[in-house]
């Protein structure tokens, strides 16, 4: 910055922004400019997939249409069947979610049949490649109906949980790069889950992110709060 620049911000009596609140406007069907790239969010942090639902609903609230499917989270014993996110995904114009996750954590000891973890989690992967299949017979430079099957076509696709399933070896990682494979040139492609580094999709993937825990309060016996974990 050179001491005219330092002069003009000194002369500008409006605070850093203007002091300015955007007005928000109203949601219209668009198509992404830059969509394509394919995300992984992993680690044995919390906010994995707060951070990916954050993207559908930005995405979403440029007009996007996206779908969200979430493996593994059908439940537990500490929460309930309806998760905060559901309902405001429900609200929300263009974008769906659906769950085909068994009730219960896979491992977790909590009751519920492990065999069923397993058809679970690969139904919810042939639904993922109904999905893909769909958006590659698509035209995703177009805008789509927000309230149209996604199956027809989605702008982003968030796959929750599938490293999750993976890791756990109810899928193939192999059937995790197919998805990447089939893709189409942009669909935004964005996948969750696992606490293990998934060495196998480090290439496959443009973007990859760790989240890493440095204190959380199920250490300390804190149980899922709802609003926050659910």
């Amino acid at each position: 910055m050179n001491d005219e620049d330092d002069v003009w911000l000194m002369s500008d009596n409006e605070p850093p922004g203007r002091g300015r609140t955007p007005e928000a406007r109203e949601i219209e069907p668009a198509a992404p400019e830059s969509f394509g790239l394919t995300q992984a969010w992993w680690g044995d942090g919390k906010g994995k997939t707060t951070a990916t639902l954050g993207m559908a609903f930005r995405a979403a609230g440029h007009g996007y249409r996206v779908h969200v499917l979430q493996f593994m989270k059908g439940g537990a014993a500490s929460v309930e069947d309806v998760r905060g996110e559901y309902n405001a995904m429900a609200a929300m114009p263009g974008l769906t979610y659906e769950n085909l996750g068994q009730y219960g954590w896979h491992a977790m000891n909590d009751g519920t049949d492990e065999r069923d973890h397993e058809a679970e989690a690969k139904a919810g992967l042939e639904r993922a490649e109904e999905l893909v299949e769909g958006a590659a017979a698509a035209d995703l430079s177009t805008p789509f109906d927000p309230d149209g099957p996604p199956v027809e076509g989605v702008h982003m696709l968030v796959l929750d949980e599938i490293l999750y399933a993976a890791d756990r070896e109810l899928i193939e990682p192999e059937a995790v790069l197919g998805l990447i494979d089939d893709a189409p040139e942009g669909l935004e492609l964005v996948l969750s889950g696992s606490h293990n580094r998934p060495e196998y999709l480090l290439e496959a993937a443009d973007l990859v992110t760790n989240v890493r825990k440095e204190k959380h309060p199920i250490d300390a016996g804190q149980r899922a709060r709802k609003g926050t974990e659910y």
